[in-house]
């Protein structure tokens, strides 16, 4: 079957597409400069379900469960569904775990580090120069015979596994819904303040979410292979995708004077440049050992790729331990623990870099 999203004007409207659904969703209510945020809305979950207690940063997102359902209906329709799995999840988890911890330093996972210099930030273009440079260092230890081993077929039933639990977190919000002045209602938790207050309205934000799931398993749109197929093969197919998606947010930012160019006082984003670059580095660095970037891992899971739910699993994890121990920063400052976390998460990816790769 003709795949036109994996074409080179699929992979452009596909990105497009992505950066309007964003707009959309900042436009109806989302924070500013986060119309999607994977590693954001990945934390605002875990808050939602209590995992952590930051009462600014609690709301079951309907944006990631969109992802995955978008994904899998994807994946069933073009007959791509292949459950497999047994890959090194032990390594795939901690990589979860380093990337919600260090992207949470930085206040954005690379989605929203696009969309932040869309939006002016020019924080975030520090950002993404630590982001390219820990997958160029990634790509050197692919070039040395880096791998984290050949993932098996499993059964259909075990690759129903996650897209069923992001359908189990979609009847938690319809059946226990939100109420006015009501921070823990019967199940679930939510912010009535702060980031996880803001949000468009549930069913838009699904149905955006799932049109975006739909078109990124097909084009197989990642931020972290835009960069990795430009070092190893000079290659911009998978960056067109991002560059048409940074391109339609700064258009629709600039026609309703949402573009507000400097480093201070930008939405949800800290001035700290060292801590900016390297937080996305180690997180650059992370995504390219596991494979990609947190958004790509999200659709994977809807293709039934059970590798790609240990790395999920370990990113919820390290979205609440960001929130519990002080890793993760605020508006004004890093957190009290963000430099450890960020140097020991780095000296980890090292470590797994190092102990996986067979000099060919």
């Amino acid at each position: 079957m003709y795949n036109f999203f994996s074409s080179s004007k699929g992979i452009v409207l596909t990105g497009l597409l992505i950066g309007i659904g964003a707009f959309l969703l900042q436009f109806l209510g989302n924070p500013a400069n986060m119309g999607i945020c994977v590693v954001c809305f990945t934390r605002d979950t875990t808050g939602g379900l209590g995992l952590h207690r930051a009462e600014i940063v609690q709301y079951i997102r309907p944006e990631i469960i969109g992802f995955v359902l978008g994904s899998f209906a994807a994946a069933l329709a073009s007959k791509e569904f292949q459950p497999q799995s047994g890959s090194s999840p032990a390594v795939r988890f901690v990589l979860g775990i380093i990337t919600g911890t260090s992207a949470l330093v930085f206040l954005g996972c690379p989605w929203r580090m696009v969309l932040r210099i869309a939006g002016g930030d020019l924080n975030a273009v520090v950002g993404v120069l630590g982001f390219a440079a820990g997958i160029f260092i990634g790509t050197r230890f692919f070039k040395r015979g880096y791998t984290l081993g050949k993932s098996m077929p499993i059964s259909q039933k075990a690759g129903l596994v996650f897209p069923l639990l992001m359908l189990g977190l979609l009847l938690l919000l319809i059946f226990s819904p939100e109420k006015d002045g009501s921070v823990y209602n019967r199940l679930i938790y939510y912010s009535q303040s702060g980031p996880g207050s803001m949000h468009a309205p549930l069913l838009i934000s699904l149905g955006v979410a799932f049109l975006v799931g739909i078109i990124a398993q097909r084009s197989r749109f990642c931020t972290m292979g835009a960069f990795r197929d430009i070092f190893l093969f000079r290659e911009i197919h998978l960056f067109s995708g991002l560059f048409a998606l940074f391109i339609a947010v700064l258009v629709l930012n600039l026609v309703n004077g949402k573009f507000n160019p400097g480093f201070v006082g930008q939405p949800i984003a800290h001035t700290d440049h060292v801590w900016n670059f390297l937080s996305m580095l180690t997180v650059g660095f992370a995504a390219a050992l596991a494979g990609g970037c947190p958004g790509r891992q999200f659709f994977s899971t809807g293709e039934g790729n059970n590798d790609s739910a240990t790395y999920i699993i370990g990113l919820f994890v390290g979205t609440a331990f960001a929130h519990n121990f002080g890793i993760a920063s605020s508006a004004q400052a890093i957190g009290p623990h963000s430099a450890f976390a960020v140097i020991l998460g780095l000296a980890v990816c090292f470590a797994i870099a190092f102990a996986h790769t067979k000099k060919r």
